[in-house]
């Protein structure tokens, strides 16, 4: 799980990186738990552009994860770790003791040929689904049911985990990646452990090309459209916004303003907000 850099003998390698894909251990992945994935490259039913720079890419064959974890009580062998091209994170696959298969995230530290078992007995280990009001305080966790039954959700990123800070009744109480705390039924599953392939993160592209592998179209600052077309248009040469602040393209605040309702139900499980986005910081773009 390290990063291989290449030597700059193009412009475009100077700042090349790539995973060095070490732990993988199967390439072809398995045939009965893969779909084809129709993407819809930014364009609704009509064909109209509804999200704006999507497109193009390497075609994909989706991976069929189980999220829910809901095969309890029935041991499980880790067959092999395999790349994912739909998400950050490594999948491992599993042989059940009854002959299925099925796919999860591949948690950082688990090994090919570990067993591995989900249910309330579960033991404390990394690999293990349990609900989280059997995980003990201070164990970290990945794959979190927001509602009990209904599959992981969240902390399913690359390197992310939560961690499990108070119980208290019906509820447990967990600091998420974001920096958000928040409360989730103690019912509702989650598995130990943090996502693997923690330096996915620190890669760069190094080119504008990878980035078109990846399905992504580019993008043009709303500063040097013209009037007609963002906000931020117009004037002579290097001109000002000229609002009181960042737009979007349809004229509402951007860059920092909140846009959650305020009276939406589950508000009242947050019991501190996340960090604010560091957007602006990073030198992010004027949309």
């Amino acid at each position: 799980m390290g990063i291989r850099k290449y030597r700059p003998y193009t412009p475009s390698t100077r700042e090349h990186s790539v995973s060095d894909f070490a732990e993988i251990t199967r390439n072809e992945p398995e045939k009965s738990l893969t779909r084809n994935n129709h993407r819809p490259k930014g364009r609704n039913n009509r064909g109209v552009i509804t999200c704006r720079h999507r497109g193009g890419g390497h075609k994909r064959l989706y991976r069929v994860i189980d999220f829910h974890r809901n095969k309890l009580n029935i041991p499980a062998k880790v067959a092999e770790i395999e790349y994912d091209p739909n998400r950050n994170a490594r999948i491992a696959l599993l042989y059940y003791q009854d002959g299925e298969k099925r796919y999860i995230l591949h948690p950082k530290g688990l090994a090919v040929g570990t067993e591995i078992i989900a249910g309330p007995e579960a033991p404390i280990e990394v690999g293990n689904a349990l609900p989280l009001g059997s995980i003990p305080l201070g164990t970290a966790v990945h794959n979190v049911e927001l509602t009990p039954g209904r599959g992981g959700q969240i902390v399913r990123a690359a390197g992310a985990s939560a961690q499990v800070v108070a119980k208290e009744g019906n509820f447990v109480t967990l600091k998420l990646p974001s920096g958000e705390v928040r409360m989730i039924r103690r019912e509702s599953y989650a598995t130990i452990g943090q996502v693997g392939n923690v330096d996915a993160r620190n890669i760069s592209l190094g080119k504008a090309g990878r980035t078109r592998w990846l399905g992504r179209r580019p993008q043009v600052r709303g500063s040097v459209m013209n009037p007609v077309d963002h906000p931020h248009g117009g004037g002579e040469g290097r001109a000002p916004i000229g609002r009181s602040g960042p737009m979007t393209p349809w004229g509402k605040p951007a860059l920092g303003a909140k846009t959650r309702k305020k009276n939406k139900a589950s508000n009242k499980f947050i019991v501190r907000r996340r960090r604010k986005s560091s957007k602006r910081g990073r030198g992010g773009r004027d949309s």
